[in-house]
């Protein structure tokens, strides 16, 4: 039976197993909405601005390791999703981004609604396709699934002009494609296992930096056997948070800019750096002429573009985390001595004097808000177990600092693009993920404005989410920076018009909740978290002047922190 090419895109999600598609429809793509309405198995949630829908599957995809698909319409609905296909983009995201475009023979006459999707979205997509024969859909679509999640994942693009989604063909899906530009490693080279296992075992100040590599290459099991076999210290990235257990005594916290002092210290002065999953990002490294002067560097990562980018190392090896971390352990477990143990103790007695000087401390007995104090609070009213999603700034740097996540996928949050508004829609994804688990949004004041509209998608889906909002009225972290560096000059980092947060929760059918005193948020935490079928919004007003510690400064080493 034939069908059309809007009936073959809705069997090609079918196909890969796709439960959500997320979108909002416009005329070049009404074809396939009308398709939508005509069957059950592949659910629309209707966002309410692109950008959210491409979050949304952001968020989907980070808390499931399967991929977000969105659908929107040509022109404005193709530009209004360039910043979530940017964000997935930077962190590596799988995502299928469908864009309608103008009918084929209007294509390149200006005409209503149509943007060149492909040449836009280039820079920011692994792969883009535009389909010119309703003969290719099928194929098409089984090489987009295909290229967004192997090897280091990503966005796709597919760009269908209206007309090909109107026309007839007959049906079939490949069971498999092949594609001759394309073919990932995923093993990696025995010789060189064998030379880092050699490396690892003679260490003396060794260090593990693993990065969302781990978590994006279902690695997380593997490096845990790997460190503890070892018991070497272990830091994480931003976008490695959870891989490895952050109550683990092994886990030095975060490293990098805002990262730990005793994570910071234990990079700089270490004589082997085992690099797993991460690419050496300029907010981890610090100055990269300051980097690890002493140490020689393993890296392991899938993506052989990302080895010697940024920082030259002497052992890399190219393949998926899960099998290289497989291969290791096994030659580990043959090693007759894993360890410098002498060396070792040493090297420990060192990082627990750099532990002692509690870097995360901050005054507990203010009585205005503290920020910290509401992320300590929410680890303790979700036992640790929340999936947290964050927008961007001050309150993201907090909540990783003092979450504390034991597990991996349960941090969502924009860490290369460093996306504002990516908090709320990323919740929303996860929360159809995971229907039964606690899902909570830190954000802040400035951040959940960009994308607050999606209280009405929350509303219309009946999605319990817990929005925590540490509302201090600045733009926090570029206040902090004009602090430091700007000699206090706060030029336009502060609003004069904050709505109240409160009755605008209330205006869209959810609880709202404002809280004023430290005595008072834990109580606010634990009615919120009672309330398991509605979204709440917590709106803590929080000291306005709290700052981010530690921080490196541009142009510093990882030794160069500011502490208070």
């Amino acid at each position: 039976m034939e069908l059309t090419g809007a009936e073959v895109i809705i069997e090609c999600l079918k196909a890969e197993g796709i439960d959500y598609v997320f979108g909002y429809p416009g005329g070049a793509v009404l074809h396939i909405y009308d398709a939508f309405y005509k069957q059950d198995d592949v659910q629309h949630i209707l966002v309410r601005h692109e950008q959210g829908a491409t979050h949304a599957a952001d968020g989907y995809a980070r808390a499931t390791g399967k991929p977000g698909v969105v659908l929107v319409t040509s022109g404005p609905g193709a530009t209004n999703a360039v910043t979530g296909i940017a964000t997935a983009y930077m962190d590596s995201i799988p995502m299928i981004v469908i864009t309608g475009q103008v009918p084929k023979h209007l294509i390149g006459n200006d005409a209503f609604q149509e943007v060149d999707s492909v040449g836009i979205t280039r820079p920011i997509v692994k792969h883009n396709f535009l389909i010119n024969d309703v003969n290719d859909i099928a194929e098409t679509f089984k090489k987009a699934f295909y290229v967004a999640t192997t090897g280091r994942p990503g966005p796709v693009v597919i760009d269908i002009p209206k007309d090909i989604t109107a026309e007839k063909v007959a049906f079939e899906y490949p069971a498999e494609i092949e594609m001759r530009s394309y073919n990932p490693t995923v093993k990696g080279h025995n010789g060189q296992i064998k030379r880092a296992v050699d490396l690892i075992v003679k260490a003396e100040r060794p260090m593990i930096y693993t990065g969302g590599g781990v978590i994006l290459g279902d690695g997380s099991e593997q490096l845990r056997t790997f460190t503890r076999s070892l018991g070497y210290p272990i830091t994480q990235t931003l976008m490695g948070l959870g891989a490895f257990p952050a109550s683990d005594p092994l886990s030095l916290g975060m490293l990098g800019m805002h990262g730990t002092y005793e994570a910071n210290m234990s990079m700089h002065h270490c004589d082997v750096l085992i690099a797993i999953g991460a690419r050496f990002d300029d907010r981890v490294t610090g100055a990269l002429e300051k980097f690890c002067p002493e140490a020689k560097i393993i890296h392991i990562d899938v993506d052989p573009a990302s080895i010697s980018k940024n920082v030259k190392v002497d052992i890399p090896i190219v393949g998926e985390v899960a099998p290289v971390l497989d291969a290791i352990n096994a030659l580990l477990g043959k090693s007759p001595e894993l360890t410098n143990k002498g060396a070792l103790e040493k090297w420990w007695a060192q990082i627990n004097e750099w532990r002692a000087q509690d870097c995360l401390k901050y005054d507990r007995t203010c009585e205005r808000i503290k920020p910290q104090f509401v992320v300590e609070e929410l680890h303790k009213v979700t036992n640790g177990d929340a999936f947290i999603t964050s927008d961007v700034g001050q309150h993201q740097m907090f909540a990783a600092q003092y979450y504390g996540f034991d597990k991996p996928r349960r941090w969502i949050n924009s860490g290369g693009l460093g996306t504002m508004g990516f908090g709320l829609p990323a919740a929303m994804g996860v929360q159809l993920a995971h229907p039964d688990e606690t899902v909570a949004c830190i954000t802040g004041e400035s951040s959940i404005q960009m994308c607050i509209q999606e209280l009405s998608t929350c509303k219309q889906y009946g999605m319990p989410l817990k929005i925590i909002n540490l509302n201090n009225g600045y733009m926090g972290m570029v206040r902090q920076w004009q602090e430091f560096f700007y000699e206090k000059r706060y030029a336009m980092s502060y609003f004069d018009a904050l709505p109240d947060f409160v009755a605008l929760a209330e205006s869209y059918g959810h609880v709202g909740i404002k809280v004023e005193k430290s005595a008072d948020v834990r109580p606010a935490l634990e009615e919120a978290f009672k309330q398991k079928d509605r979204l709440v919004f917590l709106d803590f007003i929080t000291d306005r002047e709290e700052n981010v510690y530690p921080m490196i400064p541009a142009g510093a080493g990882l030794n160069e922190m500011i502490l208070v």
